[in-house]
């Protein structure tokens, strides 16, 4: 087995590519290069590298090449680099020059932006999808999420592995390169709204933080919007409160199907008891997107208030959200 220069090894590893030294047929040495290798394919093309689709590599015919190839992506750190523009002359394809224009347009209107409704929803998100989508038109993707999931909270809230039904590749259509740069555009993409919704949670939760939750209502009610208005099956949600009202816990204490969620009233009791609160305030959400409390949500509460109430534990509200709109028992003098 022939070695490889370290230093060139090294130079390609944070960018997720593995290079060995092998001879061909012909006894010469080449250098075979795999790993992410579709965002670099461009350039492995100029150097006169062969892809080689049974082994997935790119195959150098020198170490002049390979050290030319990794000096040039050496000053490109890793991770979403957006690709560079392409061709003028190939139309508003995959790196065009259309699509690179379009994005620094988007750009620009969003830094200029005096207010935040200058943009569209599917124009922040397309904007955001410039960070994980490689050279690629990510307007109809972003158009698509949104029509898909109603709204731009639902596209944050989806499950991940939704997005790629929005993604428009048809894996038996389409070379091995791109089909791997549809799955990279993919994963980040998916990490990436995550990350956002996650951001936008703890950022309102912060809000409830140290301060009595009985005089942050709409805080509270924001947080609760963000987090479970857009679940697609019923969640069961506890806030344990101390003496001051300050929140103790925030915990998800069952999920159901699509209209229904189990409660137990002793288990709520018991957690109570082992956090050491004083009172509680309990939430659920409704799919459907109409809050209004069921029979069966009314007994239910009932149940805890009473049971909650001999202990000397406090049910302040029970909340239902819905998608835009939340309702609570209190305010319906339902406890």
């Amino acid at each position: 087995m022939f070695d490889v220069d370290p230093a060139i090894r090294d130079s390609l590893r944070p960018h997720g590519l593995a290079v060995t030294r092998e001879t061909d047929e012909a006894g010469a040495d080449r250098f075979a290069v795999v790993g992410r290798t579709w965002a670099f394919k461009d350039r492995l093309k100029q150097l006169q590298a062969r892809f080689d689709g049974s082994r997935k590599a790119w195959l150098l015919a020198s170490e002049d090449a390979l050290r030319s190839f990794a000096e040039g992506i050496g000053a490109t750190g890793p991770g979403l680099a957006e690709a560079p523009a392409g061709d003028p002359d190939k139309g508003a394809g995959w790196g065009s020059k259309h699509y690179h224009g379009h994005r620094d347009g988007l750009r620009t209107r969003f830094a200029e932006a005096r207010d935040e409704g200058a943009l569209a929803d599917y124009e922040l998100l397309e904007l955001l999808l410039f960070f994980s989508v490689y050279r690629r038109d990510t307007k109809p993707i972003a158009k698509a999420l949104i029509a898909r999931f109603g709204s731009l909270g639902g596209v944050l809230a989806a499950a991940p592995e939704r997005y790629g039904e929005v993604f428009g590749l048809d894996p038996q259509a389409v070379d091995e390169q791109r089909r791997a740069q549809h799955d990279e555009d993919l994963r980040f993409t998916q990490i990436l709204l995550k990350a956002v919704h996650h951001l936008m949670r703890r950022t309102l939760k912060e809000e409830l933080k140290d301060r009595p939750l009985i005089g942050s209502w709409s805080a509270l009610i924001d947080y609760l919007s963000v987090t479970m208005s857009h679940e697609g099956t019923e969640h069961f949600r506890l806030l344990f409160l101390d003496r001051k009202n300050i929140l103790l816990r925030d915990e998800v204490q069952s999920r159901g199907t699509v209209d229904h969620t189990p409660l137990y009233p002793r288990e709520v009791l018991k957690r109570c008891l082992d956090l050491d609160a004083a009172a509680i305030i309990m939430v659920h959400n409704h799919p459907s997107g109409d809050p209004t409390p069921s029979k069966a949500d009314v007994e239910m509460n009932k149940e805890v208030v009473a049971l909650l109430g001999a202990a000397g534990i406090e049910v302040h509200d029970h909340v239902i959200v819905g998608k835009g709109k939340h309702l609570s028992f209190r305010t319906q003098r339902l406890i």
